[in-house]
């Protein structure tokens, strides 16, 4: 472990909201955290920029207001800041590769459009092989903290057909630390052929459900004994897996979702049940990779 929790700064509210996601998740965890800002520069920009010294005036500004609130709010939690160079999500992820997770902001687009992770965020995702944490504004500035995913259940997606360690270590370690219920959730979509073909309309559904439960029992298993003191609500859901994953994020503290490393440059590297999760959830989304 690296024993460090990091933190994108960028200047926008959501960025703000994401470094006092993982200062709470810092203090957690007992860590440091670390504040940092990405300078990217253009050869031939299209638009006048700020000079060096005016951008780097603002980028140290930004990582002093941003500390100074933090160290508020949690005094006894250690901060430093840094600003970085390069591609931002290049920087990121270099940033998370010496941490234990990277929490990074994720702007609201309303309920029915979700939020916008953006090409940073979806980029750093892809690139990243530690945690990351996606976090949106709080709608309420009164209640921020709830909102913010401080209350409320962990919601892990799980694959029966896939077992992921990765996935099942964190989540269990973070509601290990956070004293919360692991809901652990499995969506699935009849075949086919139960709803076209009579025979196996009556009794099928039920049977096909009460093997997936069996699954999802057999997967966890081995991590309830190692987290005896985890209260786990394993669920089987009939509909399609992303779609639930939302459904269940209304009145989560975290999410939890995984993404395969792909070292190909061809293809998606987010998958698209992560991808539609990162889009719409409510709670702050957390980002696992796994081989």
């Amino acid at each position: 472990m690296a024993n460090l929790v990091t933190a994108g700064l960028d200047g926008s509210r959501e960025s703000v909201a994401a470094a006092r996601w993982a200062a709470c998740e810092a203090g957690l965890r007992g860590v440091p955290l670390a504040l940092v800002h990405v300078e990217e520069w253009l050869e031939r920009p299209p638009l006048t920029v700020a000079t060096t010294e005016v951008q780097r005036q603002w980028a140290e500004g930004l990582l002093r207001e941003a500390s100074a609130e933090i160290k508020r709010l949690y005094p006894d939690l250690e901060v430093t800041s840094r600003r970085l160079s390069g591609i931002p999500a290049t920087a990121l992820a270099h940033a998370a590769a010496s941490s234990d997770m990277l929490v990074l902001g994720s702007r609201g687009l309303g309920s029915i459009a979700g939020f916008f992770l953006g090409s940073v965020g979806a980029d750093t995702v892809a690139a990243a092989d530690q945690p990351v944490v996606l976090v949106r504004e709080p709608h309420d500035p009164a209640t921020p903290d709830k909102e913010l995913g401080t209350d409320g259940p962990i919601v892990m997606g799980v694959d029966t057909g896939r077992p992921c360690d990765a996935l099942l270590a964190f989540a269990f370690d973070e509601a290990s630390r956070r004293g919360c219920v692991l809901k652990v959730l499995h969506g699935w979509a009849p075949p086919p052929v139960i709803d076209y073909g009579s025979v196996l309309s009556f009794g099928a559904q039920e049977d096909i459900g009460r093997g997936m439960v069996t699954a999802v029992d057999d997967m966890i298993r081995p991590w309830r004994e190692k987290y005896p003191s985890v209260e786990v609500a394993p669920e089987v859901r009939i509909g399609q897996p992303a779609i639930q994953m939302v459904d269940a994020s209304r009145h989560a503290a975290l999410v939890v979702v995984g993404r395969r490393i792909r070292r190909s440059a061809y293809g998606t590297h987010i998958g698209a049940i992560t991808h539609a999760v990162l889009h719409h959830a409510a709670a702050p989304v957390a980002v696992i990779a796994h081989e």
